[in-house]
């Protein structure tokens, strides 16, 4: 789908007048010298690949945990295939692609061990302690926790990416919030580095956002097939989505069966969402008419977007895969023993921290109680599944003792 001329900034081929353009970036909180070979949104983007907390998603949850079998997807497939989603919608619009896939690639590198689950036993753990979040958690991890130059802490991204990051998903300041109401580490971080929270996030964020829905959709079908959750015929009767693209495949390779036929449902899949994605963003970018990057943010309302029947159709599939997989008794045992590990490993740090590794235990001790009860936080966070599982194994069964 071809963008015409309108909206092109004079002299960058390519680039939309409404994209962010690096040449302009707001900087990093520490300044640093220009690269010669590189814009800021690259390094930006290198400085994420190349991060300790990028390698830790090969072996966190997405679904499944991680251990359950190799082809079921985990936290690094799932954000590669945001980006190479993100990075097509990028090139489509006209934004920034580098910006665009820097914040695809990020987008979960708060996320614990084992997916929401994770999630959701650290938030308990961390009532008392200002809870968890896993895009609180990413800003930490970027701006503190990642230990890998002389100069700083953590990975000194630029304010475009910082931004995108922690709104991607929409203002934070928004229907009568506040900065209290938001994770702690974010009003800390915003008090020393204002990130706007009250606006949107450019489009490059959106369509970061965007693609994270089209590539979870779509693989979780892929993964929930693989798993016989459920088959495409249950699917197809409860999606017309699904139906319809189904029919088209097996209208047009009538012998096709089995993995075949399921990636072609999918790949088909992706591609009607994205061309919805392309055809509504378009439709809302010429109605709003945004002649910069900041009249973009400024908008009031998300650009990139998918046409209210999409989104329509999108409730229908995400209530079977609610129904069929989320839910199913299978996925509930490893969630119900996924959030058991981590409350226990929780438990014991805090009340125990001379059991944490000497440079864990080294920062914790002296410490008071809500301050050593987020350094067991980050390094439980930190953990990918089969770690937590060891740590677990390590502590707790007594069989290695007898």
């Amino acid at each position: 789908m071809a963008m015409d001329g309108a909206g092109k900034s004079a002299g960058v081929r390519g680039r939309a007048n409404y994209a962010v353009a690096w040449e302009t970036s707001r900087g990093r909180l520490h300044p640093e010298n220009e690269s010669a070979t590189r814009t800021p949104f690259q390094r930006d983007r290198d400085r994420i690949i190349h991060s300790t907390a990028f390698r830790r998603l090969k072996q966190k949850t997405q679904v499944f945990v991680a251990h359950e079998g190799d082809h079921y997807r985990t936290r690094l497939t799932h954000s590669l295939e945001v980006a190479q989603i993100a990075r097509t919608g990028a090139r489509i619009l006209g934004l920034d692609e580098d910006l665009t896939e820097t914040l695809a690639l990020a987008h979960d590198l708060g996320h614990p061990p084992f997916g929401h689950a994770g999630e959701r036993a650290l938030n308990v753990c961390m009532k008392a302690f200002g809870g968890f979040d896993h895009n609180a958690q990413a800003l930490r991890l970027v701006t503190k926790l990642e230990e890998r130059y002389p100069q700083f802490d953590g990975l000194n991204l630029t304010w475009e990416t910082l931004e995108g990051l922690v709104k991607h998903n929409g203002p934070l300041l928004r229907e009568g919030r506040t900065l209290a109401d938001l994770p702690g580490y974010i009003g800390e971080y915003d008090a020393l580095h204002p990130l706007e929270l009250d606006s949107y996030a450019s489009l490059e964020a959106q369509m970061a956002a965007l693609s994270d829905d089209i590539a979870y959709n779509n693989h979780d079908i892929d993964d929930g097939l693989h798993a016989g959750l459920f088959t495409l015929e249950e699917l197809a009767g409860r999606s017309a989505l699904v139906a319809e693209t189904l029919a088209h495949c097996r209208s047009d390779y009538p012998s096709l069966a089995g993995s075949r036929l399921v990636a072609e449902v999918v790949r088909r899949l992706i591609g009607v969402w994205m061309d919805d994605l392309m055809a509504q963003t378009q439709r809302n970018l010429a109605d709003v008419a945004p002649q910069s990057a900041g009249d973009a943010r400024a908008a009031g309302r998300p650009l990139v977007a998918f046409s209210p029947e999409m989104q329509a159709r999108d409730q229908d599939l995400r209530a079977f895969l609610t129904e069929r997989m989320y839910r199913h008794y299978k996925v509930n045992r490893m969630m119900s023993q996924a959030q058991r590990v981590v409350a226990a490993l929780f438990e014991l740090f805090l009340l125990e921290p001379e059991t944490l590794p000497p440079e864990w235990y080294g920062r914790a001790k002296g410490q008071e109680q809500g301050k050593k009860a987020r350094l067991v936080c980050d390094y439980i966070s930190g953990m990918t599944d089969s770690f937590a599982l060891e740590e677990h194994r390590r502590l707790f069964n007594l069989e290695r003792w007898i």
